[in-house]
């Protein structure tokens, strides 16, 4: 399977993609870079601010207005690791560390995007938009139906500038159309989102270089995350279970997204607490009711006192 899935709990979605033994299609960052040194200079952030003139510098350089928006320069991690508002000129002298930068702290819609490109234009568009909580955590996000023109014409004509000779897909997180940061590669927590086909022609885009997708059959979609405290070890519960909420109407798929056998400090989780599972839907409803059912089996098969984040996110989802 040349689809390069790094977390496997999400080959689910590869396995049954026919795919040449030759041709690599990246899910992940690391594989990303390493296969497209040309284009690998997107991930330095810094760079990503320059090339829209907007007001950024390493940290030690001292920014000529706040708030701004503090992060690492490199972040192939991601899940917004290292990233914070800093109001005042004192907050920045006690925050600084090396190879961070500051940035705008801008304003607006903050859109993930995915996108097909054939040598630097994009071909095909795709929006998600995040109900988040605090420190980094979100409790679902909406794969959009309907398209974003703003986005896509800013972001369009980066990409020409940019993004030249290159051929594969492409991820953009924006705020207010800036582009935040960028990705050699697609979303792939909801490629199942994107409807039948897609990722048969994603393998025609990557292996003969060309775009074959009728996407005029797209509806809107939904990946619903839950969430437990940083610290237990966690146990999955039995695939039956997982078998009978797949069979719920309205549901697409279940990732549960954590190793047993690896420490849980050594997982990629945002500050605010420790991801267990992803559902993603066409019916939100369904999506939540699952996202409680699972809960229920992680507090019976894990330490007590260990889900107050799952509480607090299950309690933020039903007050939507």
């Amino acid at each position: 399977m040349p689809i390069v899935e790094a977390d496997p709990w999400r080959t689910q979605y590869f396995t049954d993609v026919s795919c040449p033994d030759d041709v690599v299609i990246p899910t992940d960052d690391e594989v990303a870079y390493q296969r497209y040194p040309q284009h690998r200079w997107i991930y330095n952030k810094l760079l990503i601010c320059e090339t829209q003139k907007l007001d950024s510098a390493p940290h030690d350089i001292m920014p000529r207005q706040f708030p701004v928006f503090s992060k690492p320069i490199y972040n192939m991690r991601g899940m917004g690791c290292g990233g914070k508002i800093i109001e005042s000129a004192q907050q920045f002298r006690a925050a600084i560390q090396p190879g961070h930068m500051s940035m705008p702290l801008l304003s607006g819609e903050h859109v993930s995007t995915d996108a097909a490109v054939i040598d630097g234009e994009a071909v095909w568009w795709r929006h998600t938009v995040g109900r988040t909580l605090d420190q980094g955590m979100f409790d679902h996000w909406k794969i959009l139906k309907e398209a974003r023109p703003e986005i896509e014409a800013y972001c369009g004509e980066w990409l020409r500038r940019h993004l030249k000779g290159y051929t594969g897909c492409v991820n953009v997180e924006t705020i207010g159309t800036k582009i935040i940061e960028a990705h050699l590669r697609f979303a792939d927590q909801w490629p199942d989102l994107y409807g039948p086909g897609w990722l048969d022609a994603v393998v025609d885009l990557y292996s003969i270089g060309s775009w074959h997708y009728h996407d005029d059959a797209r509806r809107t979609g939904y990946s619903v995350v839950l969430f437990g405290a940083h610290g237990p070890r966690y146990q999955k519960p039995g695939q039956d279970y997982v078998d009978e909420f797949l069979t719920w109407p309205g549901i697409s798929s279940i990732q549960i997204t954590f190793h047993e056998d690896k420490a849980p400090e050594l997982h990629s989780m945002p500050p605010g607490g420790f991801r267990l599972a992803v559902v993603n839907c066409w019916n939100l409803e369904i999506g939540l009711k699952v996202r409680e059912r699972l809960a229920a089996l992680f507090q019976n098969g894990t330490v007590q006192g260990s889900l107050s984040t799952i509480r607090d996110a299950n309690q933020a989802s039903r007050e939507l």
